[in-house]
């Protein structure tokens, strides 16, 4: 039994869309804050969407696409969250507005014991719990993108987070999302993308570079190394903006080379070439909500 029963979120991007479906599916009361009309609309619409797929595909009942729904609302007042039992953060990753946020929260939210989440990619967790005057209840819990598919999920505690807040986050990601849990130290990256942000990086440089095309470098690992997706086309599903900050934290971190954007993703970004959310990376793409 949980005694994590209404959990807001904050962002329905791609992530935030995916971490709100995964909390409705599994029975919880659901709020999502996103920040104007349109963009809670959009998001909402996101969601919606996912669940209609789930049900095309033959993994989940119209009647549980129905009761998901009846326990989702989105809502442009971050106050709405007041009541919440944990609130998991997902919005851009950019220190300034995470930390705003975290402030806020730690404002708003009314249950002294209520986890404050975060699904930052690289981001210090010990910056945003010291936002607040709770940082013993602030905690990483980093999902992957799409969310109600993969699996896993990162749990990353700062030097200040409890062992009870550490405790009840993995019991809610492992019990009651189903998810499987790793644990990190509180370094720039975590595990997955410390390991995973160097060759993304380095498959762009060998684009850069005229060492072979996007479509061979993607090939290549694909069929040589038994790669589900190249990373080229991962790049382009992470996003590739999302790719550009989660480099630049690790640099500022290490300071190691291996970390710095090559400027062709620079351009790329400044472009507005994001990757599959926009329509256009690496690859092309038909843009879906």
């Amino acid at each position: 039994m949980t005694d994590i029963l209404r959990v807001g979120v904050v962002g329905c991007g791609l992530m935030g869309a995916g971490i709100a479906e995964i909390c409705a599916r599994a029975g919880l009361d659901v709020i999502v804050h996103e920040r104007d009309a349109d963009s809670a609309e959009a998001g909402l619409s996101r969601i919606t969407a996912s669940l209609n797929r789930a049900v095309r595909r033959g993994t989940l009942q119209g009647c549980e696409r129905d009761e998901a729904l009846a326990a989702l609302r989105v809502t442009t007042d971050l106050q709405d969250l007041a009541d919440r039992d944990a609130v998991i953060e997902a919005a851009t990753e950019d220190e300034r507005v995470k930390t705003g946020l975290f402030a806020d929260l730690d404002r708003i939210v009314l249950r002294h014991d209520a986890i404050l989440a975060s699904n930052t990619s690289s981001l210090p967790i010990m910056t945003l719990g010291t936002a607040t005057t709770r940082p013993q209840q602030v905690i990483g819990v980093h999902f992957f993108n799409p969310v109600p598919v993969l699996e896993l999920v990162e749990l990353v505690p700062s030097l200040l987070t409890s062992s009870e807040t550490l405790s009840r986050a993995e019991h809610f990601a492992a019990s009651v999302l189903g998810k499987r849990v790793i644990r990190s130290q509180d370094r720039a990256g975590f595990v997955v993308n410390a390991l995973l942000v160097p060759y993304l990086l380095s498959a762009i440089r060998m684009l850069e570079s005229g060492h072979a095309s996007a479509k061979d470098i993607d090939t290549g690992m694909v069929l040589g190394c038994a790669h589900p997706m190249g990373p080229l086309s991962l790049a382009d599903l992470i996003g590739l903006d999302t790719l550009t900050a989660i480099a630049g934290a690790m640099y500022e971190e290490y300071k190691d080379p291996r970390h710095t954007a090559p400027p062709l993703l620079l351009r790329m970004v400044g472009a507005g070439l994001l990757g599959r959310k926009t329509g256009r990376g690496f690859h092309e793409y038909t843009v879906h909500l």
